[in-house]
């Protein structure tokens, strides 16, 4: 088991040091140590040095410096495709989320149409009670006046005034 987590550890370390190398390929400073390089190398001819071995030694160099950028390039290819995958994947979860959403939206749509219809009802029903009661005060005041209409008859009825029977 330790020499699992030992080999994980140090590939862990070379992926590391592998991404530091892309990154830094890619810099300012590279091109600068490069640019360094190439002139000690061509100068190297001037201070007589062999031209043929260091236009060799050269050569050598950079088809090996190629070889290594070549498999640098092809990691960070890989690297970009499995972070697209994953960008992927959340962009799939995300359009599940929003129609799930939508669904939601629409049935609290229906239950915003079927609340609307129950107001209408009640306001009708509303409505019809309330021409009931108007209707009915009416009916009662109506009743009211015809009650105290009688009872004014019978009062008049009552002050009429009746012969007295005599006894004979």
């Amino acid at each position: 088991m330790p020499k699992f987590f030992s080999r994980q550890f140090k590939f862990s370390m070379l992926t590391d040091f592998s991404h530091w190398i892309m990154d830094w390929i890619g810099s300012v400073s590279s091109l600068l140590v490069h640019t360094l390089l190439f002139g000690v190398a061509f100068s190297l001819v001037f201070l007589g040095f062999n031209a043929d071995k260091v236009l060799l030694i050269i050569t050598t160099l950079v088809s090996l410096e190629a070889i290594c950028l070549a498999i640098f390039i092809q990691m960070a290819v890989n690297q970009n495709i499995k972070s697209l995958t994953e960008v992927e994947e959340d962009i799939d979860e995300i359009q599940e989320d929003v129609d799930e959403i939508q669904k939601d939206i629409d049935e609290i749509q229906e239950d915003v149409d079927e609340i609307q219809e129950d107001v209408e009802e009640i306001q009708k029903d509303d409505e019809e009670e309330e021409q009931f009661d108007i209707q009915n005060k009416q009916s009662l005041e109506k009743i009211e006046s015809q009650l105290q209409s009688l009872i004014r008859e019978i009062e008049a009825i009552k002050n009429v005034k009746r012969p007295k029977k005599t006894m004979a």
